[in-house]
């Protein structure tokens, strides 16, 4: 069995390869295709500059805070250094700095394409629809490509030269805290921006959403960039990432057929990143249009997986067919929420239609109508992780203790097997946002900029989806971190002496305790990023006004606004609010397990879990709904642009912005922050307990 194990180490280093190679071909295919209008590569190198900027003095900051975390892992866990063996705390340290730095130059490299797309995105928008769509696409693809290949190749090498899967929890915690702070302040940056420009540009001045004339409007497109590609990436590497360590450190926990178990854990992420490659390759622009070859790329890949997998089963010793169908029942779930979240998000569907309806009476009716919409959004997606959950427990349940969790665990690797082609669809968005934006900035008539309209319509519906699924999968990842958690606490509890812990009973007042403080915590971290956009935007604003009342000419398009200070105050912003709300939920766990214990800290989780997904999807959906009625009555419905509807979906917009971009898909990461800080320090709160 552990032959079988090495078998899989080379083939995991063999695929990350082949991803690494095919997404250099897509990098050098897109940096072919010919960009030639001057206006559109200015204003592209200009957004390519903000975007970097931000980058540079993100990273600084979270370079700061890494070092300080990875001297106090090195201290104290997983355990302190002057009690167990130091190898191991050098270890945790080592695998926590490489969870960091491979997920930042992820989302390096991810703004480096989408910046080199844009502009190529927008000028092939002039020859149609496809070319345009390929080129957004295939820039989208090369983010999806690294990020999954760098989650499994940092999966794959920690455990390789460990040989121990509690490691990976350090690995796994560098992924999530850079992807906390990078989803946060890429967050706050581009909703900052979008706000300002909507409300000064199109409520108060009446001016299209990408006239060269607003100030906010480099400000909002580098805000696309750093948001939705790097934060969005860094999410989904800490999401893959996540799912396989808590499926490894459970796999390694189960007696008898332990090699089998972690085997199947990385087959099946090979095999994913595999079908992901080929549904990549197969993307195409039918008659139906960009939003249903996002959808059938999806299809091919999760179609393309589970037949692989199956065969896997066939071929290898140990693999079992319920684990099997843990899995498949993650990842078909995961397809389902996509199709509902797309059906409350979609500009074609009832609900968009409904609230644009709505809009006529007024702003208060599109925001009464959304959040009514949002709320509805979020049951199917609960019940379908519940649905999963349950299944993929009671599948595995009669294999032995263990089990059942292990299948819950295998039913998020299921879930995120098919990341790499999520991340692409997402990446998409932002690159054929930024092309619509280009295109109007570079004069290409009403044509180009309604395709470009029609590729940017497809790329929010399926953001919408992405973070729907994203969401969901974290939701069956932190599950399996409870487990992780449970196993983790009960090791140090067994080398204590002290009875284990077999559940967390909420009639027990420490577990109740936890879960009420847990529950409150998804509520007040959305606060807090809100409100930064809010005090960010407003600033942002005033200083739009001041350029339009100081500037002469600038109303009349005859001088160029000063763009770089609408950057700045983003960047300041942004950079300014990022770290008190990701601390806020670490200092929170910590706190909370250090008062009562490890049942304090399960019922912590149990709140978190439970309260966060629910906020999550909600938030998501209801940004996403309001953007595409805004959209769909720019189109010409309910009277089209500059209408009563039209102003008050621009409203509801502004509302949605925060929600679906800046709090909501952050939310996801931070359940997952808390559960992996949970389980490091697992045995600290035990010994605390014991002694105190």
């Amino acid at each position: 069995m552990e032959s079988q194990l090495n078998l899989f180490y080379g083939l995991s280093f063999l695929i990350v390869a082949l991803a690494f190679a095919f997404a250099v071909y897509l990098y050098l295919w897109v940096k072919k295709q010919k960009t030639v209008n001057g206006k559109i590569q200015e204003v592209s190198q200009l957004i390519k500059e903000g975007a970097n900027t931000f980058m540079r003095r993100e990273y600084i900051v979270l370079a700061k805070f890494a070092a300080v975390a990875a001297v106090v892992i090195l201290i104290l866990l997983p355990s302190p250094i002057w009690q167990g063996s130091p190898v191991d705390n050098i270890s945790m340290a080592l695998a926590y700095i490489a969870g960091t730095v491979l997920s930042a130059v992820a989302g390096k490299i991810g703004i480096l394409v989408a910046t080199l797309s844009n502009a190529r995105t927008a000028e092939a928008a002039q020859k149609g629809i496809k070319p345009a769509f390929l080129i957004g696409f295939r820039g989208g693809a090369v983010m999806g490509l690294l990020v999954v290949g760098f989650s499994l190749l940092g999966v794959a090498a920690v455990l390789l030269a460990t040989g121990d899967s509690s490691i990976l929890l350090g690995f796994s915690f560098g992924a999530s805290s850079l992807a906390l702070f990078a989803k946060a302040g890429g967050g706050i940056f581009t909703k900052t921006a979008d706000v300002s420009a909507d409300l000064t540009g199109k409520v108060e001045l009446g001016i299209p959403e990408d006239d060269p004339r607003n100030p906010a409007v480099i400000a909002d497109n580098v805000g696309d960039n750093v948001g939705d590609v790097a934060g969005m990436g860094a999410d989904l590497f800490d999401s893959n990432v996540a799912a396989m360590a808590s499926a490894l450190v459970i796999a390694q926990s189960l007696s008898g057929t332990g090699f089998s178990n972690v085997s199947m854990v990385f087959c099946y992420a090979i095999l994913g990143l595999f079908a992901s490659i080929i549904g990549i390759a197969t993307a195409r622009v039918g008659k139906k249009g960009p939003t249903s070859a996002l959808n059938s790329s999806t299809y091919v890949t999760t179609a393309v997986f589970l037949v692989l997998t199956a065969l896997s089963n066939l071929v290898f010793e140990g693999f079992s067919w319920r684990i099997w169908g843990a899995a498949a029942v993650g990842l078909l779930v995961g397809v389902i929420i996509g199709i509902t979240t797309d059906y409350f998000t979609d500009d074609s569907k009832s609900p968009v239609k409904k609230v644009a309806k709505a809009s006529g009476s007024g702003p208060a009716f599109t925001v009464l109508s959304g959040i009514s919409y949002g709320f509805i959004s979020a049951l199917p997606a609960m019940v379908g992780i519940a649905i999963s959950a349950l299944v993929a427990y009671k599948l595995c349940e009669p294999m032995g203790d263990g089990y059942a969790i292990f299948g819950i665990s295998m039913a998020a690797v299921g879930m995120l097997s098919i990341v790499g082609m999520i991340i692409s669809n997402d990446a998409y968005g932002p690159i054929v946002d930024n092309a619509r934006g280009l295109a109007e900035m570079g004069g290409l008539g009403e044509e180009t900029i309604r395709t470009a309209d029609e590729l940017d319509s497809a790329g929010n519906t399926v953001k919408a989806v992405t973070k729907g699924f994203s969401i969901s999968a974290a939701g069956l990842t932190v599950i399996s971190l409870l487990g992780a958690f449970m196993s983790e606490a009960n090791d140090a509890l067994v080398a204590a002496g002290k009875a284990v812990i077999s559940g967390f009973d909420i009639m027990n007042p420490t577990v109740f305790f936890g879960i009420l403080i847990g529950a409150s915590i998804p509520a007040v971290f959305s606060a807090m990023l809100i409100l930064g956009v809010d005090k960010n935007a407003q600033r942002m604003v005033a200083e739009i006004h001041r350029q339009f009342s100081e500037i002469a000419g600038l109303r009349e398009g005859k001088v160029k606004p000063e763009y770089d200070k609408c950057i700045d105050i983003a960047t300041s912003g942004a950079i300014h609010e990022l770290i008190p709300a990701g601390l806020m939920t670490i200092v929170a766990t910590l706190i909370v397990g250090f008062i009562g214990g490890p049942s304090a800290i399960g019922g912590f989780l149990l709140g978190n879990i439970v309260s966060g997904l629910l906020i999550a999807l909600f938030m998501s959906n209801a940004g996403g709904l309001w953007d595409n009625c805004k959209k769909y009555i720019e189109a010409g419905a309910e009277g089209g642009k500059n209408s009563k509807a039209h102003k008050a979906a621009v409203i509801g917009d502004t509302v949605g912005d925060p929600f679906k971009d800046t709090a909501g898909p952050s939310i996801n990461t931070q359940i997952t922050v808390v559960s992996l800080v949970a389980s490091l320090t697992s045995s600290l709160f035990v010994w605390f307990s014991i002694f105190h």
